[in-house]
């Protein structure tokens, strides 16, 4: 196995702490179960998928990436995208790192710094995924300037 793979592989499996005390997190808050596995599988994609994608980033260093995961690779690379899934997704992983903050995984100023910039910029987000899904429009965009 490439050391790649194999520094891939134990993040993974570091994560899974984070995802277990998250899911007991959820149940406390009294989330139906199919809520928390939607919220389970929403940031087990960002945290196990798109956070190991391009190089190996621990999920507590990962808040610098929400934005640029939301804004391309969630809409480019997910077949399922669509301005439902992007606000689920964007829930799952607030819901995530508020469980990371409350713990002191995660900075609670950087948190919300990250969180404020994505509601912010949330219309962008949606108007990318209409865009994406429609194909001749981003395709079209895309092309215009190149």
């Amino acid at each position: 196995m490439m050391d790649f793979e194999k520094r891939v592989k134990e993040n993974i499996v570091r994560n899974e702490k984070y995802l277990s005390g998250f899911k007991k997190w959820l149940v406390k808050k009294g989330l139906a179960n199919k809520t928390i596995k939607k919220h389970l599988s929403n940031t087990e994609l960002f945290i196990n998928d798109y956070l190991n994608y391009y190089d190996i980033v621990k999920s507590e260093d990962g808040l610098g990436d929400v934005f640029s995961f939301l804004n391309g690779w969630f809409i480019e690379k997910c077949l399922w995208s669509s301005r439902n899934s992007l606000k689920e997704t964007t829930s799952s992983i607030k819901k995530f790192y508020e469980y990371m903050c409350e713990n002191n995984f995660v900075d609670i100023d950087t948190f919300k710094k990250t969180f404020r910039f994505v509601k912010n910029n949330m219309d962008e987000l949606l108007e990318k995924v209409d865009e994406f899904n429609n194909f001749d429009d981003y395709y079209n965009e895309y092309w215009k300037v190149r």
